[in-house]
């Protein structure tokens, strides 16, 4: 448990970060970035090799750990840096925050709640209104299809399992992490779950402006790539997590009859 009394006050505990992977989002990096200031200064940024404005930007803004990435390799791969550069600097927990404008700063507050409430072993990940005018029919469907296998692979029924809005516990999560791209969302999940890590989700809103917000969500590359993932995670279920867990389940029972 983290104790932050101030944390309403416009200030989180020093065992947290906020971390910030961007690509081309240089239309609201800075409103993004201006609004989580106003909760702590302990934010890092991957630039994921941006080739708009976003370094300039960046420069604006001294007191914020800032890694620049030469060529674009995928939101996996910039959220895997920043979990790295996170835990070099002594941080817990990590909160993650699209830099496209859909989620509030706001909200931040409601992920140290929940954490404060817990006892640490928990990753949170913030519940989107799916069913709120202007949210893209593939989302919806795509988080729907996300759920789906998450429950199957884990047992853990959940609303939201897409939102990149989440707060990570750095040093219970797997170090070793697989995928680059999107998909990761989905490995670290399912793997923290695996380790008995608390899996929920708490509510946050949700803003899709489709004049200024940039996705890089490429629906037949990503979703086939999301499809694999979820195809070797099914099998690793089958063949090793559900026989582990029976027996667990086996080893209590025969541990309270004698």
């Amino acid at each position: 448990m983290i104790n932050s009394p101030n944390f309403s006050q416009s200030v989180i505990p020093t065992a947290v970060c906020v971390l910030i992977p961007t690509y081309n989002n240089a239309k609201t990096l800075k409103r993004v970035l201006d609004g989580v200031l106003a909760y702590t200064t302990q934010i890092i940024v991957v630039n994921d090799g941006s080739t708009d404005a976003t370094a300039k930007i960046l420069a604006n803004y001294p007191s914020i750990t800032v890694l620049h990435l030469e060529k674009n390799s995928g939101k996996g791969k910039a959220l895997r840096i920043g979990f790295d550069t996170a835990r070099k600097q002594g941080f817990q927990y990590a909160i993650t925050i699209d830099s496209d404008g859909q989620h509030f700063p706001d909200d931040i507050p409601t992920f140290i709640d929940a954490l404060n409430q817990s006892d640490g072993n928990i990753l949170l990940i913030g519940e989107r209104q799916m069913d709120q005018a202007g949210i893209p029919k593939k989302s919806s469907f795509g988080n729907k299809f996300s759920n789906f296998w998450f429950w199957f692979e884990t047992g853990i029924k959940l609303a939201d399992t897409q939102s990149g809005y989440r707060l990570y516990p750095l040093d219970r999560i797997p170090k070793k992490l697989y995928t680059n791209k999107f998909e990761l969302e989905i490995e670290v999940i399912v793997r923290s779950a695996w380790k008995d890590i608390v899996v929920k989700n708490v509510p946050i809103k949700i803003l899709y402006d489709p004049t200024e917000r940039v996705s890089h969500f490429r629906p037949f590359k990503d979703f086939t790539r999301i499809s694999i993932l979820n195809t070797f995670l099914v099998l690793i279920s089958l063949l090793y997590i559900f026989p582990r867990n029976a027996f667990r389940s086996f080893k209590k029972k025969a541990l309270r009859i004698f």
